[in-house]
């Protein structure tokens, strides 16, 4: 093995990836394809088909990484990868697991999240729901998944799964020590955090709280992204 794709929002999604690549003549997404060459290495075969994949709907929306288990195998692809996918080399990074939290943290944190509410719609955040959070230390963002699924794709109407965005919370200025804040040249006003953030880091970091307790699960439960036709 010396490529592999990861980064899907289900078990499902990954796996019907993998039958479309290793069936591309049967998935209508990748009727321009077309089948191998008299002469093509069936390596370079699968390698155009991968390439064609992850610029073609709907895996060309998905936050996926590109990562080449042997880098004396890379090779570029033709067409390139989205923007968004990035390219790593070497073998995966172990996964991370979320901190055990005392039972007295958990407690009060529940009491306090009680009464938290959506920084884009202001409506109080169920105990089912899990927000979306802005990874940038002192930014407040608490959003519901489709409040800032929404924010993100104003200037995409026709979208239903965002790619990237700037954060529309604020920053939290701590009144123990001084904070002092960097503004860009853009209409970075003081107060707002507007980083740049990708919606598949912002996915990542939600369910790393809840993977291990969904593992067993994942392949019951059925994600929206499973009822794309490929």
């Amino acid at each position: 093995m010396v490529l592999i794709v990861h980064g899907f929002p289900s078990a499902v999604a990954a796996l019907r990836f993998e039958w479309a690549w290793q069936h591309p003549q049967a998935s209508r997404r990748l009727a321009h394809v077309g089948p191998r060459l008299r002469g093509e290495a069936a390596f370079a075969f699968h390698l155009r088909v991968l390439a064609h994949m992850l610029s073609a709907p709907p895996w060309a929306r998905l936050p996926l990484t590109l990562r080449w288990l042997r880098a004396d195998f890379r090779q570029d692809l033709c067409p390139p990868p989205p923007p968004h996918v990035p390219l790593a080399f070497g073998p995966p990074p172990p996964r991370a697991s979320a901190p055990r939290r005392r039972a007295a943290d958990t407690e009060s944190e529940l009491e306090h999240d009680a009464e938290t509410r959506c920084t884009l719609c202001a409506r109080v955040l169920q105990d089912e729901e899990d927000p979306l959070c802005c990874p940038h230390p002192g930014c407040s963002l608490r959003a519901h998944v489709i409040c800032l699924a929404e924010e993100f794709l104003q200037e995409e109407p026709g979208q239903l799964l965002p790619l990237e965005g700037q954060c529309p919370g604020t920053q939290v200025l701590a009144w123990r020590r001084p904070v002092i804040l960097t503004l860009s040249p853009t209409n970075r006003t003081p107060g707002s955090c507007k980083n740049s953030l990708l919606w598949g880091d912002l996915i990542w970091l939600c369910r790393m709280g809840t993977e291990e307790e969904e593992e067993d699960s994942e392949l019951e439960e059925e994600h929206w992204t499973d009822m794309l036709e490929i």
